[in-house]
């Protein structure tokens, strides 16, 4: 690798595979439900830059080598990569299209021209398609005994053009799916069924088999990213020593984009005779964005948690003052029974004295 190269990939999808490094066990669960007898799609759910787009490209890079290894005939199975962001996938038709294009591509590199199957060439070079002959497509790779993969990145786009993408869309691919004409790989940044309720969509597509959450590497995934491109490739060297290492990891957690991020401005640094401190404020001006979008959720939730869990147990240990110890379940019992008393006191839904008879009651106070 050229000495002004780095191997540090930050905002963009690794496309060279060399590079890419994590995940192990989520490869592993796609390739396991793709050589299964009934094979699974599956869900692959994460926030943004965490890797979805990664990942799914890496696997149409090396799923011939990963099936061959679980004894299979890689031969069987085909893949393709889709990013549903770019603008040839914005109808129906187009997207079965460009799905039909990528796969054809894909099979002229497999057989010779004599070798070809004639019938799947056929059906995939249709010049225009709709739902049924898109669907007789994708049975003939069924005939053929070849399992289409097809890897859908950043699905959310479908989903502003309702009118194209519908429920017949959806059950179309549903139907291919559960027949074992397909097997698709779909990233997302919430789980399908999710955005199913926000569309008022009802087809059982959004049920995907499987969800794999991408939260961030392992320990030693992290380690691997930071001494590129030495765990990767054969004989070569990590560009980064074990200092600039150990801040890497410091600075990026198990992010993978921050790793990235933080291996890049720090062998920059060292290229061009800078400090550490001009690597941090490159790395925390461009890393503020996901910081502060975690910060905002952590900050909610917390909220939430407050309002709905400590406050009521805080109202609630309003009864320890008559000597009695509910604990904290108790506490948020009573916490609520007192806010909904001052509710129900403030909109006058119910008179103050029936309220404060109904305590007494319940004290043995009453008359």
């Amino acid at each position: 690798m050229p000495s002004d190269t780095a191997p540090f990939y930050a905002g963009s999808t690794i496309s060279d595979s060399r590079y890419f490094v994590g995940y192990r066990e989520q490869l592993d669960r796609i390739t396991a439900r793709a050589i299964s007898a009934q094979p699974t799609s599956i869900n692959v759910v994460g926030d943004k830059r965490i890797g979805k787009s990664s990942l799914l490209y890496h696997f149409c890079q090396t799923y011939e080598q990963r099936i061959e290894s679980r004894g299979k005939n890689p031969r069987e199975y085909l893949t393709v990569y889709l990013s549903l962001e770019q603008g040839n996938c914005q109808q129906k038709s187009s997207f079965y299209r460009v799905v039909a294009e990528e796969l054809y591509k894909n099979l002229e590199q497999r057989y010779s021209w004599f070798g070809q199957p004639r019938r799947l060439i056929q059906a995939l070079k249709a010049h225009n398609f709709d739902t049924e002959s898109f669907y007789e497509a994708m049975v003939q790779f069924r005939e053929q005994r070849i399992l289409p993969i097809i890897c859908l990145d950043k699905i959310e786009a479908l989903f502003k053009h309702p009118e194209e993408f519908n429920d017949g869309f959806y059950d179309n691919l549903r139907s291919l799916m559960d027949n074992s004409a397909l097997m698709l790989v779909i990233a997302s940044r919430k789980e399908l069924n999710v955005y199913s309720r926000r569309q008022q969509l009802t087809s059982s597509f959004f049920n995907v088999g499987q969800v794999i959450v991408l939260e961030g590497l392992t320990d030693n995934e992290a380690r691997d990213l930071v001494r590129l491109p030495q765990t990767t490739i054969s004989g070569s060297q990590a560009l980064l020593n074990e200092t600039e290492q150990q801040t890497a990891l410091e600075w990026g957690g198990k992010n993978p984009y921050l790793l990235q991020l933080a291996g890049l401005y720090l062998w920059e640094a060292k290229r061009l005779n800078e400090d550490i401190s001009w690597a941090k404020r490159r790395f925390d001006r461009q890393a503020r964005g996901i910081s502060a979008n975690h910060t905002i959720w952590r900050r909610c939730l917390l909220l939430l948690k407050e309002l709905f869990w400590g406050l009521p147990i805080k109202l609630g240990q309003i009864g320890r003052v008559v000597g009695t110890n509910f604990g904290d379940i108790g506490d948020a019992i009573v916490g609520w029974c007192l806010i909904i008393i001052i509710i129900l006191i403030v909109s006058r839904i119910v008179p103050p004295e029936s309220i404060i008879d109904a305590v007494k009651n319940v004290l043995g106070l009453g008359d």
